[in-house]
């Protein structure tokens, strides 16, 4: 995923393991510390790379704590980790 740099207003990119859910990509974390998070919470702007094909889209912090919850087990399949409490955002993708 591409975010703008909240401080330097500069594109970062970082690799993340993100799930597909009607429509939708979902990205999550343990904790809101992560710099691309704290970009998305300045500007939803963002980029995602799928199969080489790279596609723009509007990033939103999910409020919903059953959607959260959701998304970490479609993650994290079967694992423990998957009952963690997460952060996640929505990403509506645009070509």
């Amino acid at each position: 995923m591409v975010t703008v740099g909240r401080i330097s207003n500069k594109e970062h990119m970082v690799k993340l393991r993100g799930v597909k859910h009607e429509g939708k990509v979902y990205f999550s974390r343990h904790l809101p510390d992560s710099d691309w998070f704290k970009n998305i919470i300045k500007n939803q702007k963002v980029a995602v790379t799928f199969q080489g094909i790279r596609y723009s889209g509007i990033a939103e912090v999910i409020t919903d704590e059953a959607l959260n919850q959701k998304i970490s087990h479609l993650k994290y399949p079967g694992e423990e980790r998957a009952n963690e409490k997460r952060v996640s955002v929505e990403i509506t993708l645009y070509e």
